[in-house]
């Protein structure tokens, strides 16, 4: 026999139904609104007041998808490899983030495992998984998932997800996963039938927000909290990113996130391992990363916008939207990033129509997140375009070079280290029709908006928009991909071997720079990275101090004195005496 249990505050009978039989559910007197009881072991499902079956809310796998019956995982059962792995520190890392579904033609953590030795040898840190909890249909970026304890099955499902964890572990990388608290998707969400998982105190680009201050919100809470928990202990991953947590709304005197932190925290203590949370947050506050001891909520780190968008608009000269502010003069906006961690530090924000954000403490650039490329800024786009879709390889050596240089954590998207030649498109899987549709048209009106024809923007639902999302595996031997690649890899090398090229303190970083003329010199420490990005022919760029040798470059490049003449889209690394 099994003991099922479940929080249901409004119902006044629950059942569990076990292959087709009903077994009477007791409430507990010890915990209000919940309710338990014993009933042979099986996939299983919940009726309220004589309702539908519903998936278990802590359902640990869904083996027929978001609506089917729920099924017991016994984590205990799965033989991890001996060798010992206590994690590794977030500071002086490196992420690369990968989607499980396109990240290889089969779309599974075994194949993504098969692929390990890749990052390996390209020398990362941590591999950064897009959320991988279940969702309708098959292929989707994760983000509409609904069942929080779960393993989307076509990836492999729980045991794929150890499988996977338990090889990068065994090859020295870390693995962090992407979940997602502040909304679940819109298809297969059963959550509100059981209780108050929502609130309309407060809302979300989502809809209702999730209940983290309204009446009952502390099971919310502790549901929330126990997914988070279980993913770290059950799966070994090593942190989470917790995407949006400006949209988690929390009125109360102890933050959600505040909570969260402690726990995992303690979990780290006892477990003798080490655990971190990394946020997605466009709020600039360093309160998000500050000790909780000073009044912050604790967590590890936090994505920077701020550091893509002013090296998105230098490399691109895009000035729509948000790129607006960064776009009026991007170098000088690079520069400021680089040596005070966020552009927008209290500052006038045009696109929000505010002053926006507050000062960054100069001495913790590890706690910022520095990219050139993500999912969002990628697949966000009406063509899911990347870089290299209209940046020379020159261009997107300089990019790679001021993320592996910078004062931050740096973090690379799939297929980026070579250039990849395929887009990341929005694609979806959605099993309702009319779900399907409404999702088609949002995507292509919205996109219309910005002067896009409405064919021109990728079907989400077409199973072509997923394959050619799929990474090409045949590229990174191929020219010019195999360059670009080469320099990644030695880029790297050179932060791991020279401590200066991942100092975080912003504070010891100076930034030299032309506006006009395109050129910028990033000083570290005895080291320059110095960039020309200017439309004409080689430029002489300040050093600063006699030069003293080249540790790195691509295009071409030579010393004159206390000067470095770089030709058109050139970078090197070189050493000062």
């Amino acid at each position: 026999m099994t003991e099922y249990e479940v929080w249901a505050p409004e119902a006044e009978r629950v059942d569990v139904e076990v292959e087709g039989s009903r077994f009477r559910l007791a409430p507990d007197p010890a915990r209000a609104g919940w309710w338990h009881g014993l009933a042979p072991a099986g996939d299983h499902a919940f009726r309220l007041d004589g309702g539908p079956p519903l998936p278990d809310p802590r359902s640990r796998r869904q083996p027929l998808g978001p609506d089917g019956p729920s099924r017991t995982v016994d984590h205990d059962a799965f033989r991890w490899s001996d060798t010992p792995w206590h994690g590794r520190p977030l500071p002086g890392a490196v992420l690369y983030e990968l989607h499980v579904g396109t990240f290889t033609p089969a779309g599974t953590f075994d194949a993504a495992a098969e692929r390990l030795d890749h990052l390996v040898e390209l020398g990362v840190d941590f591999v950064e998984l897009m959320p991988v909890c279940p969702f309708p249909g098959r292929h989707g970026w994760g983000y509409d998932g609904v069942a929080l304890w779960a393993v989307h099955e076509p990836y492999g499902g729980p045991e794929g997800l150890k499988r996977f964890v338990d090889t990068a572990h065994r090859k020295g990388l870390g693995v962090i996963l992407d979940v997602v608290h502040n909304h679940l998707g819109p298809s297969g969400n059963h959550l509100p039938a059981f209780g108050p998982y929502f609130t309309d105190r407060h809302h979300t680009p989502w809809g209702s927000a999730v209940n983290l201050d309204a009446p009952g919100s502390d099971e919310v809470r502790d549901y929330l909290i126990g997914s988070a928990l279980a993913w770290l202990r059950d799966y070994r991953i090593d942190g989470l990113r917790l995407d949006a947590v400006h949209a988690l709304v929390d009125d109360r005197a102890l933050h959600f996130l505040e909570q969260l932190a402690a726990e995992v925290d303690r979990l780290a203590v006892t477990s003798n391992r080490e655990l971190f949370l990394v946020a997605e947050s466009d709020r600039n506050d360093p309160r998000t990363t500050d000790p909780r001891r000073a009044g912050g909520q604790g967590l590890a780190a936090q994505w920077s916008d701020d550091f893509h968008h002013a090296l998105h608009t230098t490399l691109t000269g895009e000035s729509q939207g948000y790129y607006a502010d960064f776009a009026a003069e991007p170098l000088g906006a690079l520069a400021k990033v680089l040596t005070q961690g966020w552009f927008h530090d209290g500052s006038w924000s045009s696109f929000r129509g505010r002053h926006h954000g507050r000062p960054f403490p100069p001495s913790y650039g590890h706690r910022l997140l520095g990219y050139l490329q993500t999912h969002d800024q990628i697949g966000n786009r009406a063509l899911g375009d990347r870089l290299s879709a209209t940046l020379t390889p020159g261009q997107l050596a300089a990019g790679a070079a001021l993320v592996l240089t910078s004062p931050f954590t740096p973090m690379l998207f799939m297929g980026e280290e070579w250039g990849a030649g395929t887009p990341w498109q929005y694609f979806t899987d959605h099993t309702d029709p009319e779900l399907a549709e409404a999702v088609r048209r949002g995507r292509r009106r919205e996109f219309a908006e910005h002067g896009w024809q409405a064919d021109e923007v990728p079907d989400p639902q077409a199973p072509g928009t997923v394959l050619a999302s799929t990474l090409d595996w045949s590229e990174p031997t191929q020219h010019p991909h195999a360059e670009l690649l080469d320099w990644y890899k030695l880029l790297l090398r050179l932060r791991r071997t020279h401590p200066e090229l991942c100092d975080p303190d912003l504070a010891a970083v100076r930034v030299d720079h032309d506006e006009q003329l395109r050129w910028l010199v990033v000083h570290r420490g005895p080291y320059r990275i110095a960039v020309n990005l200017g439309a004409q022919g080689p430029r002489s760029v300040p050093l600063g101090a006699p030069y003293g040798g080249t540790l790195a470059a691509f295009g071409h490049c030579e010393a004159d004195g206390d000067s470095l003449v770089l030709a058109h889209n050139s970078t090197a690394v070189v050493r000062t005496d």
